[in-house]
């Protein structure tokens, strides 16, 4: 467990190490610390993000039926795929929901609103009271859902519950909550973006976020429940394919390491100029030193003694001559 705690405070220190300033990065102010009013982005500036990732998931919905017959067919490799390999636990659990009438209307709810209401909430949060983690934070989850729109526009993958022998618990089930399967709302989701699970991902980011905020059990054991129930909310709906969630956390990971490279490779160029120096300045002083050497005039330490005796010989012999 301790090693689990170790590897995930990493991961979450990595998703705040994006320097912000030139000053170095925020990612290690103090946890409980608020932050000051001139680190917030402007309000109006973050509504124009969501209003431009909105616009920008409404054009590759309003396009999604021409890829209808491309969608399905690779929902169905998707599904074989997980065949091969004995990972395909979405039609049990979707049928065993559908017996469970009570459990699929929560689940139903859970899956529409859950994510949306978690997910804007901690966003909203950090940029009220932390400021200094806001900005690496927003930008991660940008980055998801820009990865995650490439790849539903590029090779659209169905969920499951539009295949055969699969059954829209969603759509069948009473809903407590706005329901994006139907009625005026469902024009506005995309029934054609299994892959990557934004859930997954969004649920990823959530525990992230409330992992590198507090250190306290509960909502570090939060964190870890959050991510597994939103699997298997998805999975058991017929909403996504567990490779669908793998691919979730993977485009989260993905946005992290790239986020993370431009500052990495910055420090990277600085440790090498700074061994360049070092080592410049090691060969200019063994330079100087061999120049100093040739300066001086030669000694030769057996030619000298031998020139002293000589001397002295001669000395004494002429003393005594007198």
């Amino acid at each position: 467990m301790e090693r689990f705690s170790g590897a995930a405070d990493k991961i979450a220190y990595l998703s705040v190490a994006i320097p912000t300033s030139r000053g170095g990065s925020r990612a290690h102010a103090r946890p409980g610390a608020t932050a000051p009013t001139r680190l917030r982005p402007r309000w109006w500036a973050e509504l124009l993000t969501i209003a431009w990732l909105a616009w920008v998931y409404d054009a590759i919905t309003n396009l999604a039926h021409l890829r209808l017959h491309t969608a399905l067919a690779n929902a169905r490799g998707v599904l074989h795929l997980e065949q091969s390999l004995h990972l395909n636990p979405e039609l049990t659990l979707d049928r065993w929901l559908a017996h469970h009438h009570t459990l699929g209307a929560i689940l139903a709810d859970y899956y529409d609103n859950a994510h949306w209401g978690l997910t804007l909430g901690l966003l909203g949060w950090l940029w009220w009271r932390r400021g200094d983690l806001y900005r690496p934070l927003r930008n991660s989850l940008v980055l998801v859902n820009v990865i995650g729109f490439v790849v539903f526009w590029r090779c659209p993958v169905a969920p499951p519950r539009m295949l055969s022998g699969f059954t829209d618990v969603i759509s069948s089930a009473p809903a407590f909550g706005p329901n994006f399967h139907g009625g005026a709302l469902a024009s506005h989701a995309n029934e054609l973006a299994a892959m990557p699970s934004l859930h997954m991902a969004w649920a990823a980011w959530c525990a992230l976020v409330l992992w590198r905020l507090s250190e306290r059990r509960a909502v570090r054991a939060l964190a870890l429940v959050y991510p597994c129930v939103t699997g298997f909310a998805v999975l058991a709906t017929g909403n996504h394919f567990v490779l669908d969630l793998l691919a979730g956390v993977a485009t989260l990971a993905l946005a992290l390491l790239v986020l993370a490279a431009p500052a990495a490779l910055r420090a990277a160029w600085l440790r090498s100029a700074a061994a360049r120096r070092r080592w410049l300045g090691r060969l200019d002083h063994r330079r100087r030193q061999l120049g100093e050497r040739a300066a001086a005039p030669a000694y030769r330490p057996g030619l000298s003694a031998t020139r002293g005796a000589t001397s002295a010989l001669r000395a004494e012999v002429e003393s005594v001559g007198d």
